[in-house]
């Protein structure tokens, strides 16, 4: 399998497994039991977690709470804002190609009494900052925009956006589900309030994910989950330890080989795309051809469906959007709402390039698809 839809999930690190193994069998004890001998190993590297994903983000290991991914994160963000909406300050912004659980929680707290103003992108996937500021009023509590985007990977003016919110005294939440451990993030230099984060994007494991709450001044969020009152009171449940492990080795291992990863899977991109143009004619590629994440390609081939092309691919996985609305196999509403032609839309697929890609990889990517286009068009 030669696997190209790292925007989807990434396999779990070897070094992130053997990480989290000993939590399973051997230290499985409850964290949030009576302080024994036993629980402060667990305790510390739980602690250590958290202080490898502030780290990795720029921030202090006391402003990272533990969620089940990006999804949870997301909606604790938007909707624990509820009894400030309710006070009055009422008005959100966002943008019409954020992720389907931003505009669904957006939708949820609009009924709720909020008001919600949703903005267009330009046809390169970017939205200028000025359209933001335009758009804030003396009711505005918060602003969501995502940092890379989950199907084309076009990376948002974030620190602009930080700057006008802060000055504006609005809150900035921003989900990096796709950016973390992909490009440097600094939430005090982005002048980032709130931020999700999700492990399995990154060589993590799946079912952990991670919302940065700025902690100074405190941002106040009703919780979406009641009882026992874990991480901060914000989040409550048994925190699952060899997922918060794995977390946390993911953080570190991404600290160490940012830089060096992001030049490999850009060269790697860059050539699949030169040699895919080469192979196949009229190939157009969506989104801002620079302003995107390092490994991510989102083209379109005229005259292919892209269902028919993915199912036809008896080697290489990629995909033709968002992993999280697959099921529902419509047009992308990322890619529409960019303003692309139906055609475009239709025959667009996403390749997202991984930690254990290789040359080799994208050499027989590149035949598999080249081949599998040619057979389509001739058969009309």
């Amino acid at each position: 399998m030669i696997y190209l839809d790292n925007h989807s999930t990434t396999q779990v690190d070897n070094r992130v497994f053997k990480k989290m193994r000993p939590y399973f069998t051997e230290k499985f004890n409850n964290p949030h039991s009576q302080n024994t001998i036993h629980n402060r190993d667990i305790v510390n590297q739980i602690s250590r977690a958290r202080a490898m994903i502030a780290k990795l983000i720029g921030a202090k290991k006391e402003e990272i709470i533990f969620t089940s991914g990006a999804t949870e994160s997301n909606n604790l963000a938007i909707k624990g804002l509820k009894s400030h909406v309710l006070r009055g300050k009422n008005h959100f912004i966002s943008l019409n190609t954020e992720h389907k659980c931003v505009l669904e929680a957006l939708r949820k707290i609009e009924i709720a009494g909020a008001k919600v103003t949703i903005l267009n992108v330009k046809r390169n996937g970017l939205i200028d900052p000025v359209d933001i500021e335009k758009n804030i009023n003396k009711n505005t509590l918060l602003v969501s925009i995502m940092i890379a985007n989950n199907e084309t990977g076009v990376i948002q003016p974030i620190r602009e956006i930080g700057k006008i919110c802060k000055e504006k005294n609005v809150l900035f939440h921003t989900d990096a589900a796709q950016a973390v451990g992909k490009i440097q993030i600094n939430v005090k230099k982005m002048n980032i309030d709130m931020m999700s984060i999700s492990a399995h994007k990154f060589y993590g494991p799946k079912g952990i994910g991670a919302l940065y709450i700025r902690q100074y001044p405190r941002i106040r969020l009703t919780p979406l989950i009641d009882g026992g009152g874990q991480e901060i009171s914000l989040r409550s449940g048994t925190l699952p330890v060899p997922l918060c492990v794995g977390f946390g080795e993911a953080a570190k291992i991404s600290i160490s080989k940012l830089q060096k990863e992001k030049l490999k899977t850009k060269i790697l991109r860059d050539y699949l795309y030169k040699n895919l143009k080469k192979n196949i004619k009229n190939i157009s590629i969506n989104g801002h051809i620079s302003k995107r994440l390092p490994a991510n390609l989102n083209i379109s081939i005229p005259g292919i469906n892209s269902e028919k092309l993915i199912e036809n691919l008896k080697n290489t996985v990629i995909s033709s959007g968002s992993a999280c609305t697959s099921n529902n196999i419509e047009a992308s509403y990322v890619l529409t709402g960019m303003g692309l032609s139906k055609e475009v839309v239709n025959s667009s697929i996403r390749i997202g390039i991984g930690r254990f890609t290789t040359k080799k990889d994208i050499n027989i990517a590149i035949k598999e698809i080249t081949d599998t286009v040619k057979k389509l068009r001739s058969n009309g």
